[in-house]
């Protein structure tokens, strides 16, 4: 695993830092502003293009290894961004749950990233430090996605869902005071001297903690393409910060992906497989351990041949759920 110095991390993180501001000035604006569509395809494509000047930056900067590295950051930025199309349908859910109109919903967007970059960070470091001294756990991953890939082929968008029955909501409502009253953009307000929090506080504290079941997910996903760190840490952070325009550019038509979920749980399926093959080694000794002689290869997936697979496969549910969708309208 390759260690990159200290100033590397502070630098990108300064970087994103940087890019959250001018997000939040130039696409969330002040005030209560409805992001249209056309905004937020604008933006959208601003974050990917961002993202791909990145990738190339690794492509022509990165002290190892440079070539592998890019397409190894292209591979992670998709699986996380194709997994996060999934986060777009419990969004919608959530906001029409608490009642959240659509000019507020870039404020709870905005700090439900900024939270999930903070928790993406701490699992993807831990994750790196286990997998480091422990590799049989890319095996467990492997299993982890082949498992929550399967379920993903019994899950649909519409299924209904109560959020108020968090654990974490339900926790909070027991030691603080919340009114069911939207107060605009307020997180919190006061009335009658005591301090309240807002629907729209409780919605971004059930998109953090929903963020929480997909990062354990999408960053096990990653790790099936990279064990480096950086590249883990990096790709899964572009992919989310451009996730607030993706949110406002597809909520209109969301309801044009109702396959998309089987490619995602085809996704999941193909990395976790991908992942046990290259675990061969561990799985071998444990057959022998209950007496089986597995002799299963080691076959490792190049990672130019895993990014054509994830791109065929989100691209090929997307448009067959565009193509039966517009065929049952007819």
């Amino acid at each position: 695993m390759e260690i990159l110095p200290l100033w590397t991390w502070l630098l990108f993180y300064a970087l994103v830092f940087i890019m959250l501001i001018a997000d939040l000035k130039m696409f969330g604006k002040n005030g209560e502003h409805e992001v249209s569509v056309k905004e937020a395809l604008k933006m959208t494509g601003v974050w990917i293009g961002v993202s791909l000047l990145f990738c190339a930056l690794i492509y022509l900067f990165y002290p190892v290894d440079s070539h592998e590295k890019a397409m190894e950051f292209l591979a992670g930025y998709v699986i996380e961004k194709s997994l996060s199309m999934d986060n777009l349908f419990v969004f919608l859910m959530l906001f029409s749950f608490f009642g959240i109109k659509r000019q507020y919903q870039h404020e709870v967007l905005f700090w439900g990233i900024f939270g999930a970059l903070v928790l993406r960070s701490v699992f993807i470091f831990a994750g790196a430090a286990i997998v480091t001294q422990f590799e049989w756990v890319l095996g467990l991953f492997g299993l982890f996605l082949l498992y929550t890939g399967a379920k993903l082929f019994g899950h649909r968008n519409d299924e209904e869902s109560d959020p108020s029955q968090n654990i974490i909501v339900r926790l909070f409502k027991r030691f603080f005071p919340v009114t069911d009253q939207m107060h605009g953009d307020k997180f919190f307000i006061k009335e009658g001297g005591a301090r309240l929090a807002t629907p729209l506080f409780i919605a971004l504290l059930t998109i953090e903690t929903t963020d929480v079941a997909f990062a354990v997910d999408s960053i096990p996903a990653v790790f099936s393409v990279s064990r480096d760190p950086f590249i883990v840490l990096t790709s899964n952070i572009f992919a989310i910060l451009g996730l607030r325009a993706l949110y406002f550019a597809l909520a209109a038509v969301a309801k044009f992906f109702k396959y998309l979920n089987y490619g995602l749980g085809v996704i999941l399926i193909f990395v976790g497989v991908k992942m046990l093959l290259a675990m061969n080694e561990y799985i071998n000794r444990l057959g022998e351990l209950v007496g089986l002689h597995l002799n299963i290869p080691h076959i490792e997936v190049p990672t130019p041949v895993s990014l054509m697979i994830i791109f065929g496969v989100l691209a090929l549910s997307m448009l067959l759920s565009v193509v039966v969708t517009r065929h049952q309208k007819a």
